[in-house]
């Protein structure tokens, strides 16, 4: 970190006319976007690199721990947990249309 101190242009802000003052702002204001922009992009820059770094990390750790034989060499290789969900349900459990409850008009609620 530098330890650069701000020190603001007093004299200018002192004997700046209004307009020039809002130009001033404008400029800051814009710069300080720009620098928000290059702030955002270092960040997913940033986020980007240590993601890639981690699953390189996890690769090398899964490859390690597979020669040893601890871990299954693919995903795949492990059965597929069944969730109760899964399958679609019979259709004598389905509601026949005549079994449907009828839906009213928008305008005729009880």
């Amino acid at each position: 970190m530098s330890d650069c101190r701000l020190t603001p242009p007093w004299d200018f802000f002192h004997d700046a006319s209004i307009a020039s003052l809002e130009s001033y702002e404008l400029s800051r204001l814009n710069s300080a976007a720009n620098l928000r922009r290059q702030v955002t992009a270092l960040l997913d820059q940033w986020v980007d690199d240590n993601s890639q770094a981690l699953l390189a990390r996890w690769m090398r750790d899964r490859r390690a721990q597979h020669r040893l034989g601890s871990v299954p060499p693919t995903f795949d290789s492990q059965p597929q947990i069944v969730l109760p969900f899964d399958h679609p349900a019979a259709p004598e459990l389905l509601p026949h249309r005549h079994d449907r409850v009828p839906r009213l008009a928008r305008g005729h609620r009880r």
